[in-house]
């Protein structure tokens, strides 16, 4: 009987393992050598003058707001179509989520809606890269100048993607990735924010050490948490970056595979990757329409009966959470999609044979 497929999986390698010992055996746990190394890469990667290293994709983003002045009783416009973390840490620092609606190709914040939520109080966008497919910066960036505004960049889902040649980190004032267990690289919990900014990068670093300067123990300028990324985590982080442009091109070449299998299937739509960018397909997101031969739900029922493992990112827009919002507000195009997407294993570790297995279930129905 054939094991299922999960919809994620990581991959540690014995490179991985010895990379943690090491800081085991060395005893220095906590921040140091290894998380400076790791900020360098990322740093690096993305082509920005300053990188922090946090310890969750959701710290990143907390951290980053705090870093960039927002305050209790500002604005700060988002997508309803993604985790709820971007939402919770507009809470988390006492602002206001504005949700917008999205795209409805790229499931990207959509340019085209946001002028119209724009208020004195506005102070923020935070565009979200959802499924490893930047959103639209130039068309984002133009409208925040013209109002004054920030730029956030939910960059979870999308280090090593390209946005007109630019990489994913340094597509806006901020940028913020996650490291979970199950991101396009892993140090377990972990996440980081990238900057050209000096100010705010010093900002990030007292706000994920509890407010202390790092030049100066004791000494406190504000309020802060203990958001630190420890070695061990960014041991791992290291020996798996080593590895990121592989790891980026497999999950490509599944995606380019699925792309073949199903472009001309009656009602299953694939991926719509945007011109001058590039996704890194964190997730490989079908679109179940009422022109294919099964309802959404049912897909997924009988893809696990056959051992396939699927997953609906995300299943309810944010604005139906009641510590989001007040007055409920209707986003058709999130709440449309969020009926009909389905995502199906997309991961590196995915291999060949499975890879045929879960085309020719899919085709076969």
């Amino acid at each position: 009987m054939r094991s299922m497929i999960a919809i994620a999986r990581p991959i540690i390698e014995k490179k991985d393992i010895e990379k943690v010992v090491k800081v085991l055996e060395s005893g220095m746990l906590v921040q140091g050598e290894q998380v400076k190394e790791l900020e360098e890469r990322v740093k690096d990667l993305c082509g920005t003058k300053y990188a922090v290293a946090v310890n969750s994709g959701t710290a990143a983003l907390h951290a980053a707001l705090y870093a960039i002045g927002i305050e209790p009783g500002d604005e700060v416009i988002t997508t309803p179509f993604t985790f709820i973390s971007t939402a919770n840490a507009i809470r988390m620092v006492g602002a206001v989520p504005v949700f917008v609606d999205i795209d409805e190709k790229t499931y990207n914040i959509d340019p085209k809606r946001i002028e119209k939520a724009v208020t004195k109080k506005t102070k923020a966008i935070i565009a979200v890269n959802l499924y490893g497919q930047p959103a639209d910066y130039a068309e984002i960036n133009i409208i925040a100048k013209k109002y004054h505004i920030l730029v956030v960049e939910d960059a979870a889902q999308s280090i090593h993607a390209d946005y007109k040649k630019k990489k994913s980190g340094n597509l806006a004032d901020i940028s913020c990735f996650s490291f979970y267990a199950t991101k396009n690289i892993i140090t377990g919990e972990g996440g980081m924010i990238t900057t050209n900014n000096k100010k705010y990068f010093e900002r990030a670093k007292l706000f994920r050490h509890h407010g202390q300067s790092e030049e100066k123990r004791y000494k406190y300028v504000d309020i802060g948490y203990n958001y630190r990324m420890t070695n061990i985590s960014a041991a791992l982080g290291l020996a798996q970056f080593d590895r990121l442009d592989k790891l980026t091109k497999r999950r490509q070449h599944i995606a380019k595979n699925y792309d073949k299998a199903f472009k001309d299937i009656k009602g299953l739509q694939i991926p719509y990757i945007d011109e001058n960018r590039t996704s890194v397909y964190h997730q490989y997101t079908l679109r179940i329409t009422k022109d294919f031969t099964l309802t959404r739900d049912r897909l997924k029922k009988y893809l696990e009966e056959k051992g396939i493992g699927s997953a609906i990112y995300y299943p309810q827009p944010l604005q139906l959470f009641k510590h989001l919002v007040k007055n409920k507000k209707s986003f058709p195009v999130s709440e449309k999609a969020s009926q009909e997407v389905l995502s199906i294993p997309v991961y590196p570790a995915l291999t060949d044979s499975e890879l045929e297995y879960i085309i020719k279930t899919i085709k076969n129905i």
